[in-house]
This record gives structure tokens, C-alpha cells and sequence, in this order.
């Protein structure tokens, strides 16, 4: 008996040690939470080729598996071998994934480019006569309001006379007079910053892209390799309990990155639908905007709208407040009907915590962290609520939530909801 007691204070003190170092430890990432992030950052570019490639690898799994699935038993009886039809056909499901994966982002920017450059063409070109047009609606609509209209009207002609100093050949000289010439090493070195940037980033793709067909072909041995160090470090069950947790992980992120994607599109389309029939200015263009917005939970929609409802007020400002009721309503439509049909109920979090994870990660991590905010922090959520039954249940307490809603407190003796 006195030896399970050692045992039982034994354990306690080392869990509450550890849970200390843990504290400093967090404490300590806060407080250095600028240096963490230099050196995360300095990590992330130095492996940006290999990331590129792992994340394309995982968008590519679920095809690549049902092509290999496909086409294995037809490889395998046609060469009258196990072994190389599986290798024909992890070849075929490389070069489809590969061949796929090219021909979106070609088509992508075969669509964009030429729109991005007719919609600059038709700015350019529709830009007086749409800044004239805005203009005199801003003196009609403040026409009962003198000094407003004064005051609006003030600022809006002096960002007027900028803009157009700009678009001009005189403002163009004038900047190139006053501001590139006597600054022309600064202007080359700015250049040449920009091609290395450019170089750099091809250079990541390219290698990103043979990356990903290593990771494709690999995936399976480095998951044996994975699972074979966590069954030599862990006990059984809790090497269980991380394979597990894993799969919960997997699923989280796959499911919403792949049901997200997909929900941008539908969004996207609708968008141009939509635009279409109310016969709004640069449809393909916006539509595009909102649907690559779109990726980003929540706040998406409203963000592709800013610079997309600049463009549409310049050429009608009646036209511009549909287009923000139409988004409007295409997020709402989003949120409440198709997002749960596509994504499902899967991630078992709230709205406000929906939204407190994406200010959290955006703010640490960016727009990458708005992007992966929501299965992430569904993650922690389902960790905590783990521990916390484990807890309960150690305590033979209720793990009803419900239970808890009312409560004043629990008797020691009898473990009775003493409700308010």
C-alpha cells in the first residue's frame, strides 16, 4: 500500500513539474514569440520547396490513391506481376496527378491574364468619364447637404488629380525626373531584388513539383517509417492514441482544405453567374477574386470585396451597392447552406470560436494562418475536450455540459450538482 502511494505522489509531482516547465516554457514563447517567429520564418524559407511540395502531395493524395487503386489490377494482369503493376500504376497516377496539376494553373492563367489586361485596358480607357460620372452622383446625392458635399467632393477631386497625374505622360515624366533618375542605383538594386525574387520563386515551384512526386511515391514507407519510431519511443497504447489522433488530424485538414477549394469554386461560378445576369462590369475578373477569397473562412467574401467594389464604383456607384448585396447575400448563402453541405459538421466548433481562431492565427501566422485557423484550432479543441472527459470521468463527475450550465457547486462527499 505505502508503495502505490509513493508511486501516486510520485506521478503527481512529476505531472505538476512538468505542467510547470510547461508554463515557462509557453511564457517563454511569448515573451521571445519575435525571435521564434525570425527563426520559424528563416526555417520556412530555407524548406519553402520541400513544403510546397508536401502540401501539393497532400491536395494530390486522394486522386493519386484512386487512380493507383484504378489501375492496379489492370497493370498487374496485364504484365503478370504484383510488383510492377503497382509500379505502372503509381507511375500513371504520378504523371495524371502531375499533368493535372499543370493544366489548372495553365488554364487559370490563360483565363486571367488576358482578362486582368482587358479590364486595365477598359479602366484606363472609361477613366475620365467614370471619375466624371462618380462625381456628379456625389453632388446629387449631397445635394440637401452643402458642406458635406464641399468636403467630399474636396477630397475626392484631390485623389482625382493624383490619379490622373499618373496616368498621364507629364506625371509619368515628372516621377521619372524627380524620383527615378536621382535614385537610379536604388531603382536597379530594387530591380534586381525583384528578379531574384521572381528566379527564386520558379526555382521553389520547380523543386516543390519533383518534391511532390517523391512524396507521392514515398508516402506509404515514410507512414511505416513514422509508425515504426512511434511504436520504439511510446508504450502501446499511447502509440495507439497518437495513430489515432493522426488520422482525426488528417481527416480534419484534408476534409476542409479539399471541401473549401471545392466551396470556392461553386462560389465562384455563382459569382460570375450572378454578375452576368445583373450585367456587371468585369465579371470573370471579380469572380475570380471572390472565389480565391473565398478560401479564407469567414472573413473571405468580404475581403475579395473591397478591391472588386472599387473597380464596379468608378463605373456606376448604383451598380457597386448591388454588387455589395449581392455578396452579401452570396455569404450568407455560403455560410449557412453550402459551406455545412460541402465541409460538413465535421470540426464540432462553434462561430465565435470559428472566428476567434481566425483573428488568432491571422494575426501570428498571416494568411496562411487564416487558411488553416479553423481545422487547427477544431484540433486543440477536440484535444482539450479529450483531457477534460479523461478528468471528469477519473473524478466520476457528469460530462454533461449541461450539467455544469447551472451550477452553484459539487458536494465533496455525495459528488451532487448543487444547481443555483
Amino acid at each position: 500500500m505505502k508503495n502505490q502511494n509513493v508511486k501516486k505522489y510520485l506521478y503527481q509531482g512529476l505531472m505538476g513539474a512538468l505542467m510547470a516547465v510547461a508554463v515557462v516554457v509557453i511564457v517563454f514563447a511569448f515573451i521571445k514569440i519575435n525571435v521564434i517567429r525570425a527563426l520559424l520564418g528563416k526555417l520556412f524559407d530555407i524548406l519553402m520547396p520541400i513544403t510546397i511540395g508536401a502540401v501539393l502531395a497532400y491536395l494530390l493524395s486522394p486522386l493519386y490513391n484512386r487512380v493507383v487503386k484504378k489501375c492496379h489490377p489492370y497493370f498487374t494482369r496485364w504484365l503478370h506481376s504484383k510488383k510492377r503493376g503497382m509500379g505502372f500504376a503509381r507511375a500513371a497516377a504520378t504523371i495524371l496527378c502531375i499533368g493535372a496539376t499543370i493544366a489548372v494553373v495553365t488554364g487559370l492563367v490563360a483565363i486571367m491574364i488576358p482578362q486582368l489586361i482587358t479590364s486595365i485596358e477598359g479602366i484606363v480607357a472609361t477613366f475620365s468619364t467614370n471619375a466624371e460620372n462618380l462625381s456628379l452622383w456625389i453632388q446629387k446625392t449631397l445635394a440637401d447637404n452643402p458642406d458635406l458635399e464641399t468636403l467630399v467632393l474636396g477630397y475626392y477631386n484631390t485623389i482625382l488629380n493624383s490619379i490622373e497625374e499618373w496616368m498621364n505622360n507629364d506625371g509619368i515624366k515628372n516621377f521619372l525626373t524627380t524620383n527615378v533618375m536621382p535614385n537610379v542605383q536604388t531603382v536597379l538594386a530594387g530591380v534586381s531584388t525583384s528578379v531574384v525574387y521572381i528566379l527564386d520563386f520558379l526555382k521553389n515551384i520547380l523543386v516543390g513539383l519533383v518534391a511532390a512526386i517523391y512524396l507521392l511515391n514515398m508516402k506509404q514507407t515514410l507512414a511505416g517509417q513514422a509508425k515504426k519510431i512511434l511504436y520504439s519511443i511510446f508504450k502501446v497504447e499511447y502509440a495507439n492514441w497518437l495513430l489515432n489522433e493522426a488520422r482525426f488530424i488528417d481527416k480534419m485538414f484534408s476534409g476542409f482544405i479539399i471541401g473549401k477549394l471545392l466551396d470556392s469554386l461553386i462560389i465562384g461560378i455563382l459569382c460570375f453567374i450572378g454578375m452576368q445576369f445583373m450585367k456587371m462590369p468585369y465579371p470573370l475578373l471579380v469572380s475570380v477574386i471572390i472565389g480565391v477569397t473565398n478560401i479564407i473562412p469567414f472573413f473571405g467574401p468580404f475581403i475579395g470585396a473591397i478591391p472588386t467594389a472599387f473597380l464596379i464604383i468608378l463605373v456606376s456607384p448604383i451598380k457597386c451597392l448591388y454588387f455589395l448585396l449581392f455578396i452579401l447575400l452570396l455569404q450568407q448563402f455560403d455560410g449557412n447552406i453550402l459551406g455545412p453541405k460541402i465541409l460538413g459538421e465535421y470540426t464540432g466548433i462553434s462561430s465565435f470560436w470559428v472566428l476567434f481562431s481566425i483573428l488568432l492565427f491571422g494575426g501570428l501566422f498571416g494568411f496562411v494562418g487564416m487558411i488553416i485557423a479553423v481545422p487547427t484550432f477544431a484540433v486543440i479543441y477536440d484535444l482539450v475536450n479529450q483531457w477534460s472527459l479523461a478528468q471528469l470521468k477519473e473524478k466520476e463527475l457528469s460530462t454533461s455540459t449541461a450539467d455544469y450550465m447551472e451550477l452553484d457547486y459539487i458536494d465533496e462527499e455525495s459528488r451532487r450538482f448543487i444547481k443555483k
